[in-house]
């Protein structure tokens, strides 16, 4: 019966100076490496005479060998328990449980039937006719005696009569069994005889007795008969056999005493220095492998001691170089098969010692006071900490400094409003407990104040986690760069294996009692290709620790361990230095995504501070306290936000939106307030304007010249002088003079206020020009209401709206025009390229000003052309000369001119009256034609030249028309 478990040969000699050959089976030398077995190797003792391979209770503790075979072979099979033991073949292996069941058929295998064997029934049929015909053509060959045979056949006939019970192998007469059934009691007398039945009973059992000898003896003196040939040949041949095997013997006896005599001289001494030298080279071995095991005795110890000072790296790196020795080196020491578990949970508090460290110094960097300087706090801990987290596939510890940063940002806007509440003695703390409430009974210069001061703390808090996190990054692409260089080194030495092993170098290994004797030799006395090929076996993954039978070099000792460690030195930005070791087993993936992560942190600090920032700005806008600032207050709070997110934005490299959302919020309400009242104070002065030339203050010329450069910027206010400057009857724009009404003065400063303020907000440019079309409608149209409307009439209570009235609101809409352009360049240089479309409400407005100041002449034209079509219509030409309607209309033309002369530019005043000319003459060609006055060169032609003549004169005779050209011959009709 063959075992199912596999054990290895034991080899056995008759002598102990016996050689034998050491088996090289590799699945006997090689075995995968355990972690932590409890198998311990068999050691070296330093007497070979003991070294065998006997059963060992350390080795073969859980290793099953030919030892533990406790079951009679014949005993297993022939076990009176099993039923069918002797007809079926499985209950006499398996058991008397085993139940034959029927097998599935296969789905792989198809079904045979007799149809397949159709085919091959057909062609073997008549080959079958064929043979059979040869044989009874053909006599067999009967290589034997029949007689012989028949012979053989009856003496088996004959044996069959006798019974079987004397042809067992065990027939001993001894049995009680085998003698009642061979000699039957019945057959004897055992009272003194009973009578004659009873001797020819006892007879007739010795005449069948003696028949069953004589058939037996017939049969051997028939089996002699057979074979006396070759017993006479046996015989005669038996006296040179018997010379044979005494030279033999002789030769036999000569040769073993000239191979002891050869052993003394030349074997003996040789291998009892190999054996010396084997125990040797035990007895080092044993002695490192106890300096060893004291050196890992200690680890524990060493390890509190580490931990006591905070040295986890330190702590890791001895835990781990204990246990890779307790693997390989130390492997199924009874004593220290514990100290892998124990090593493991002592690994495990690490990592939470490690994490509870991390929490406090990152508690303690947050919250240390915040001031100017930004210096890590103890960088060299931090590292250490951060190499150890990364050591242990801690990956996600910079959650716990996120965490963190979120209560240290809560506690630095309450510690400011604290610090600012307690300042203040108007605030009452015992009456108004809340921290908002008390807040929000700041005015705005303390709230500033204060909001100024939680920026600047956000501003270093920031700063001082973005160099933390820079000193953890740092770490984490050192490890990175470690990982890419010995990913190089292995591709290095992998080329230079791969032709170096292009020759091997094979070392035959002769056995003394299961072990190498080459071991016997030093690793120094070994050729270089042997030792470098035990060296590769023996560190291979996959071989077997060191036992007695395989002894290769000595073993390493803990320093020889730790060096397989390869370490380099790596300076953080900080300039700590630090050993990274090549048991960091981060891959690429996992340290890129960790350092993207770590990134990705500063992000959320830089948005943390941003969303605690607006938190409290809504805590004080609850009340309407934001939209209730004036321009100036508010643009000087947009613009403490607005450097502290381009402060953020430079520290993180990333915006946040919240602050500015937030801020633009604000600055959309801050917009419409600001747009309402200037709308509603522009309004009211419209409506209080009684469309009377005003006059200028110096410093609305002041704001004036303050633009006339290009750039719009509302001037400083000047200090009082001793004299006060006299206020201007003019406005002076670029050497031009403008007559305006009040209120057209303040809309310019309305119209700077709305451009100062897009420069101090930029996020509300869009929103500013909008609001600035708007305004600039709102004073055309309300403007065209009031004076081309008549609306002042009603409003303000005007008798009448004269063409002094008339020219004053045309000036003044030029006054607006002028500064449109400028308005919309400001504009333009403050806007993106994709919201130029914009800019397309001011042509708008320009077009609306233009058609505006058109109808406004178009007005005074029509003005006058009314009061011709009046005066001309009772004209007749008769004496005196000049006549009364002439002296009237030169005398309305000259009111006229006095009127708007003043108000408008030379050239606006020459066109508006070659306009009203060209009226004129239109109204009086058309009466000389209804009175049938030609230019006949009559007397009525003569008074008609008179008239004209002095209407010419009159006319070029003001001030500024003497050289307009009236061409008054167009009043006569040409002839045909």
């Amino acid at each position: 019966m063959a075992s199912s478990h596999s054990s290895s040969p034991v080899p056995q000699s008759n002598s102990s100076d016996a050689f034998f050959k050491k088996e090289m089976d590799a699945t006997k030398r090689f075995r995968p490496v355990q972690s932590l077995p409890d198998v311990c190797p068999k050691e070296p003792t330093g007497d070979p005479s003991n070294l065998c391979d006997s059963p060992s209770l350390v080795v073969d503790q859980q290793r099953w060998t030919i030892y533990h075979s406790k079951v009679n072979l014949p005993a297993a099979l022939n076990d009176p328990r099993l039923a069918k033991r002797e007809s079926d073949f499985f209950t006499k292996t398996w058991g008397v449980d085993f139940v034959d069941t029927e097998v599935t058929p296969s789905f792989y295998l198809p079904q045979i039937t007799k149809e397949h064997f159709a085919l091959y029934q057909q062609e073997i049929t008549p080959r079958e006719k064929v043979h059979e015909r040869c044989k009874n053509i053909c006599t067999p060959k009967d290589t034997f005696d029949r007689t012989l045979l028949h012979t053989h056949d009856k003496s088996r006939t004959d044996l069959e009569q006798v019974p079987k019970i004397f042809m067992k192998p065990d027939f001993a007469l001894e049995d009680s069994l085998t003698f009642n059934t061979v000699l039957p009691w019945s057959h004897f007398s055992t009272a003194g005889g009973k009578g004659n039945r009873d001797a020819a009973s006892s007879k007739l059992l010795q005449e069948k007795l003696s028949h069953y000898l004589d058939i037996v003896e017939v049969n051997i003196a028939h089996q002699i008969s057979l074979r006396s040939e070759a017993f006479f040949h046996a015989m005669t041949s038996q006296h040179e056999l018997q010379d044979y095997l005494r030279k033999t013997s002789q030769a036999v006896k000569l040769l073993r005493e000239k191979i002891s005599k050869i052993d003394k001289v030349m074997c003996e001494g040789s291998l009892r220095v190999l054996r010396l030298s084997l125990t040797r080279n035990n007895c080092i071995k044993a002695y490192n492998k106890l300096k060893l095991m004291a050196t890992v005795h200690q680890t524990q110890p060493t390890v509190q001691l580490l931990l006591s000072t905070s040295e986890f790296v330190g702590a890791l790196d001895l835990i781990a170089t204990t246990q890779e020795v307790l693997q390989q080196e130390l492997q199924g020491i009874h004593s220290f098969r514990h100290l892998g578990s124990q090593l493991c949970e002592l690994e495990k508090l690490i990592d939470k010692m490690m994490i509870a460290e991390f929490s406090t110094y990152a508690r303690n960097d947050l919250n240390r006071p915040l001031e100017d300087d930004c210096q890590i706090l103890e960088e060299e801990r931090l590292v250490s900490l951060v190499f150890g987290l990364l050591k242990q596939r801690k990956l996600n510890f910079y959650e716990i400094y996120g965490d963190e940063m979120i209560n240290t940002a809560k506690n630095i806007i309450k510690q400011c409003v604290v610090n600012t509440v307690s300042q203040i003695e108007e605030i009452d703390t015992e009456v108004v407990v809340k921290l908002a409430d008390q807040m929000r009974m700041m005015n705005f210069p303390q709230w500033f104040d204060l909001l100024k001061n939680i920026f600047s703390k956000f501003t270093i808090f920031l700063k001082r986690i973005k160099a933390t996190l820079n000193t953890i990054r740092s770490v984490v692409f050192l490890v990175l760069d470690k990982n890419q260089k010995n990913r190089d080194l292995e591709d290095t030495l992998q080329k230079n294996s791969a032709k170096e092993s292009s020759v091997d170098t094979e070392v035959a290994y002769l056995t003394h009692e299961g072990m190498f004797i080459s071991d016997a030799f030093g690793e120094g006395e070994l050729p270089a290709g042997a030792a470098d090929t035990t060296s590769q076996r023996n560190t291979s993954p996959n071989s077997e620790p060191c036992s007695s039978d395989s002894v290769s070099e000595p073993e390493c000792t803990t320093d020889s361990s730790s060096s397989k460690e390869q370490t380099s030195s790596s300076v953080t930005p900080g300039g700590v230095e630090m050993m990274i070791g090549d048991d960091m087993k981060l891959t690429d993936l996992e340290l890129v995504r960790l350092a993207n992560n770590i990134q990705e942190l500063l992000y959320n600090a830089s948005d943390i501070c941003h969303d605690r920032s607006v938190k409290f700005l809504m805590a004080r806008a609850k009340d309407g306290f934001l939209e209730k600032l004036n321009s100036n207050e508010f643009v000087t709070l947009s613009r403490l936000m607005e450097g502290f997110i381009l402060d953020t934005e430079q520290i993180c490299g990333r915006k946040s939106m919240s602050l500015r959302g937030a801020l633009q919020s604000q600055a959309n309400r801050f917009v419409n307030r600001f747009h309402e009242e200037r709308k509603t104070k522009l309004s009211l002065l419209l409506d209080n304007e009684r469309w009377k030339q005003a006059e200028v203050p110096a410093e609305f010329q002041d704001l004036v010249d303050s633009v006339s450069d290009g750039r719009i910027s509302l001037p400083e206010k000047k200090p009082a002088a001793t004299e006060e400057r006299r206020p201007a009857e003019f406005l002076i724009v670029e050497g031009q003079k403008y007559a305006t009404v009040g209120t057209v003065l303040l809309l310019i400063r309305i119209i700077l206020e709305y451009c100062q303020c897009v420069d101090n907000i930029p996020s509300i440019t869009t929103d500013m020009l909008t609001r600035l079309s708007d305004l600039l409608k709102y004073f055309n149209s309300r403007s065209c209401q009031l004076v081309l409307g008549a609306g002042a009439l009603q409003v303000v209570g005007l008798k009448t709206i004269t063409t002094k009235n008339l020219a004053l609101s045309s000036r003044c809409l030029q006054l607006i025009v002028h500064y449109i352009p400028i308005i919309r360049a400001h504009f333009e240089a403050r806007l993106q390229p994709k919201q130029f479309s914009m800019l397309r409400h001011f042509d708008h407005i320009t077009k609306d000003y233009h058609d505006h100041i058109a109808e406004i002449s178009a007005k005074l034209v029509a003005i006058m052309d009314s009061l011709f079509d009046k005066l001309l219509s009772k004209y007749e030409v008769k004496a005196p000369v000049p006549s009364a309607c002439f002296r009237n209309i030169c005398k309305q033309m000259a009111k006229m001119h006095e009127a708007i002369y003043d108000l408008l530019p030379e050239e606006q005043t020459q066109m508006l009256f070659l306009r009203i000319n060209a009226s004129y003459k239109l109204h009086l060609k058309r009466q000389l034609a209804h009175l049938n006055v030609v230019n006949d060169g009559g007397p009525l032609n003569g008074l008609v030249t008179s008239d004209v003549a002095f209407y010419t004169g009159n006319l070029q005779a003001l001030k500024g028309l003497n050289n307009l050209d009236l061409n008054m011959a167009e009043i006569w009709e040409q002839k045909r």
